[in-house]
Order: structure tokens, then C-alpha cells, then sequence
């Protein structure tokens, strides 16, 4: 394992940064944009921006509706006996100036905030992707590290066991081997069943993503080409649950102003005619009737106002929580990079120590008890970097999606 310290301090732009950058992507892109999309939550999710829109329409239009209203009769009149009457009546409801405008601007409102939760759906669905991508690949890089472990101190058991048939090894010395060989086998059997779970969640979440058989090597965390302090920016920036508030606060005061307007109700205008006597008395002429608004209609305005201010609080409440996701992705970011560095050092070292061990142990000098504990350190300090390099990978995963460069509508071209 090489020390790559170096690079990671040596900026954005460097060549192996871009080159990690495109390698720590889970999966081909439009294999992964693909997967996102058909997943039953984003359909969902699009399907709402559908009725939101037909919701919206309707609010255009209005739910004034001509109402028509007929009576046909016959009446029994004295000294003329029976005759035809009717009485027929076309009335529309008609919304006062302005109220029209506001119920277009709450449908497009809310056509706009099931845009954005559309996208956070779409956003929430990436991110599990990612979680499961990373669980998959670093649980299967565990196991092999594990079984190469496995691998070397089975080369112990046997020049052990060679030993003893010399009689230059004892019986202890032989169980310890094949414990220690045991343990490290048992081990990568264990990272391997979770590899295998985690491929297999990973598959039933997202079956039109195509996955290899195994999984892929992890590849070198490195500091995205936009920095981190540009990302995190983004977070912010981009976020749809920060535009869904919005758009929700937006539609409130729209409720709120059209709920204000509705103190006073909308008049209906009318046409009547009518027949009576047998067609002696003919009438035609307009209604006009109008409610007249009571306390009923200031309780509802009062109410619309105070969700518009609830409305305008979660809004403030959600840009806290962004702000905090955003600073949170940064720092898990920044961190577990310099963690993995750290690691990668630390394996580096008790690898080269183990070697150092093995070779004074074929040459008699040392111990095999003192082997295996280099051994168990090496393997030790090994599986951390893995987990380093795992947990520095998701991270670094995390802020590109939070941020939208990675798998999403605004994403850049790649350099």
C-alpha cells in the first residue's frame, strides 16, 4: 500500500485526484441515472407533480359552475281549469378581482413544491444507492483483506508444522498457528456474508442496476475537483427540501391573501324566465344573489394567516437544518479523508513490520509468537484502512450528492 499523502495535499486539480474522483463513482453513470429513475419511489414522486398540476389547473379555471335550475307545472286555475307553467334559471358564481390571480399562484406553488420533493425523492433514493454501494464493495474488501491474512498464516501453519516434524517446533507453537490461521479465516467469512447481504440489498433495491458478480477494488478517496468548501456552498445552494419549504411558504400566502379576499364572497349572476297562467304572464330578467359573510369567514382568514406564519417558520427551520447537513458533509468529508491518510500509514508500517517478522522467523531468529502478533497487528491496521478508505469514500459520495454534482440534473460535465 503506497502512502498517497502527498497527493492528497496537493490540491484539487492534480491528476490523481480527477482520476480517483472518476473511479469512486458507484457503478457506470447512466447505468446509475437510469436505476434512479425507475425506482418506484421517484415514480411516485413524479406522478405527484402530475395531480399537483392538474390540482393547479383547476384552481385557473375556478369551481364556478353554471347552475341551472327549471320547474315545469301544471296548475289548476279556477274558472280557466289547467294550464302550462315553468320557470327555468341559469346562475354562475363569478370571483371578485384578484382571486383569480391568487389561486394561480397557489397552484403554482404547489406545482413547485412537488417538483422539489420530486427531486429530494430522486436525492434520498441516490444516497441510498450510495450507502448500499459502499456497504457492498467495502464489506467485500474486508473480506479479502481478511482472507489474504488467512492466506499468509497458513504458510505459518505449515512451515510450523514442518518444524515440528524436525522437532525444531513445539506442539503449542503448531495450535497456536492454526488458531490464529482459524480466527483470520473466520473473520473473512464473516466480512464476506456481510458483502453478500450487502450486494443482495443492493440488487433488490435497485434490480435494473447491473452488478458484477464481485465486488470492485475500492479505489483512493481523493478531494473532489470543486474543493470542499465549494461543495458544501452547494448544499445549501441546491437543496430541494430548502425549495420545497419554500414553495410551501410561497402557497401558504397565497392562502393566506386569497382567505383575506374571502371575507367578502363571490356574488352569482343569473338569468330567470318564466311562464305562468297558461302563457298569460311571461317573465325574463337577471338574479343577483350574493352571501353575506359572518364570523365564519373571519375565523377561516385568521387561520390561513397563522399557517402562512408556520409556514414561514419552517422555512426558517429547514435553511438551519441544510446549513447543518451541508457543514456536516463538509467536515465527515474533509475528516475521514485525513483519517484514511492516517490509516494508510499505519497499515503501511505493521505491513512492513510483518514482513520484517516473517523473514526473521524463516530464518530462526525470531519466535513465532512474536510473528503472530505482527501478524494480527499488520491484519489489524489492514482491515482499519479499509474501513478508513470505505468510510472516506461514502463521505466523499455523500457531499457530491448532497451538493448535486454527482447523478443529478445539474451536474457538470466531468473533467
Amino acid at each position: 500500500m503506497k502512502d498517497v499523502r502527498h497527493e492528497a495535499l496537493a490540491g484539487p486539480h492534480h491528476p490523481r485526484h480527477l482520476a480517483g474522483l472518476r473511479r469512486a463513482r458507484p457503478a457506470p453513470e447512466a447505468a446509475v441515472v437510469e436505476a434512479l429513475e425507475n425506482h418506484p419511489g421517484v415514480i411516485a414522486a413524479r406522478a405527484r407533480i402530475g395531480a399537483a398540476r392538474a390540482a393547479a389547473r383547476g384552481l385557473a379555471v375556478g369551481s364556478q359552475e353554471i347552475v341551472a335550475q327549471g320547474i315545469v307545472q301544471r296548475r289548476d286555475v279556477r274558472g280557466t281549469g289547467m294550464v302550462a307553467e315553468y320557470d327555468l334559471q341559469f346562475t354562475r358564481p363569478f370571483r371578485l378581482p384578484g382571486k383569480a390571480a391568487l389561486d394561480r399562484k397557489a397552484g403554482d406553488a404547489a406545482v413547485s413544491a412537488a417538483d422539489n420533493r420530486a427531486d429530494d425523492a430522486r436525492h434520498q433514493t441516490a444516497l441510498l444507492l450510495a450507502r448500499l454501494w459502499w456497504s457492498w464493495t467495502g464489506a467485500a474488501a474486508e473480506a479479502r483483506t481478511l482472507a489474504e491474512a488467512a492466506d499468509i498464516l497458513a504458510t505459518a501453519v505449515t512451515a510450523t508444522r514442518r518444524r515440528l516434524a524436525l522437532r525444531d517446533a513445539s506442539a503449542l507453537e503448531l495450535d497456536q498457528a492454526n488458531a490464529a490461521e482459524a480466527a483470520a479465516r473466520a473473520s473473512a467469512l464473516a466480512a464476506t456474508a456481510r458483502a453478500a447481504a450487502g450486494r443482495a440489498a443492493l440488487a433488490a433495491n435497485f434490480p435494473e442496476l447491473p452488478l458484477p458478480v464481485s465486488a470492485p477494488p475500492l479505489p483512493e478517496p481523493a478531494i473532489p475537483a470543486e474543493g470542499i468548501a465549494r461543495l458544501q456552498a452547494l448544499v445549501v445552494e441546491r437543496s430541494h427540501e430548502i425549495g420545497a419549504s419554500a414553495a410551501d411558504a410561497a402557497h401558504a400566502e397565497a392562502l393566506k391573501a386569497r382567505a383575506a379576499r374571502d371575507r367578502i364572497a363571490d356574488p352569482s349572476i343569473g338569468l330567470r324566465g318564466f311562464s305562468e297562467q297558461g302563457g298569460n304572464e311571461r317573465g325574463l330578467g337577471l338574479i343577483l344573489s350574493m352571501p353575506l359573510g359572518g364570523r365564519a369567514r373571519s375565523a377561516a382568514a385568521d387561520q390561513a394567516a397563522a399557517m402562512a406564519q408556520s409556514a414561514g417558520a419552517e422555512l426558517a427551520a429547514m435553511r438551519t437544518v441544510v446549513d447543518a447537513v451541508a457543514a456536516e458533509d463538509a467536515a465527515f468529508a474533509s475528516g475521514y479523508l485525513k483519517a484514511w491518510e492516517q490509516a494508510a500509514a499505519a497499515a503501511d508500517g505493521a505491513a512492513a513490520a510483518a514482513t520484517r517478522q516473517r523473514k526473521g522467523h524463516a530464518l530462526g531468529g525470531i519466535d513465532l509468537a512474536d510473528r503472530l502478533v505482527a501478524e494480527r497487528l499488520a491484519r489489524d491496521a489492514a482491515v482499519d484502512e479499509v474501513k478508513a478508505r470505505t468510510a472516506a469514500l461514502e463521505a466523499i459520495t455523500r457531499l457530491r450528492i448532497d451538493s448535486h454534482t454527482l447523478w443529478s440534473h445539474q451536474e457538470p460535465e466531468t473533467p
